[in-house]
């Protein structure tokens, strides 16, 4: 599996515009011939789906950030003498609003 930072992913595409058959599927676009010309398979992916994947992609990134910061401060932090439960309740509210957050998006995706 390959990994890009996020930023990379756009740089990497190019949107071809082509002529689809609708009956068999063809995909053709011409271009003007420099002599040279030899037919290879490739693949190819829908612009509309690339945006979805694109989104979905931000959305969980987003998630993962969220996610690290809870993370990285449950891991830094030290509780006073006493202080345990006051702070474990404190990220679990955290935590149940970085939750109820992912719920709302995903019910706004739906939509």
């Amino acid at each position: 599996m390959i990994r890009f930072r996020f930023e990379w992913v756009s740089e990497m595409v190019v949107h071809v515009k082509a002529w689809e058959c609708i009956g068999c599927g063809k995909i053709e676009a011409p271009q003007t011939c420099v002599g040279v010309c030899q037919d290879r398979r490739v693949e190819f992916v829908y612009a509309f789906e690339y945006e979805e994947v694109l989104a979905a992609l931000e959305t969980e990134r987003q998630r993962s950030k969220a996610l690290g910061a809870l993370v990285r401060q449950l891991a830094r932090t030290t509780p006073s003498e006493g202080g345990w439960e006051r702070s474990y309740r404190a990220m679990q509210d955290q935590a149940r609003k970085i939750l109820a957050t992912f719920a709302d998006n995903k019910h706004d995706a739906a939509t």
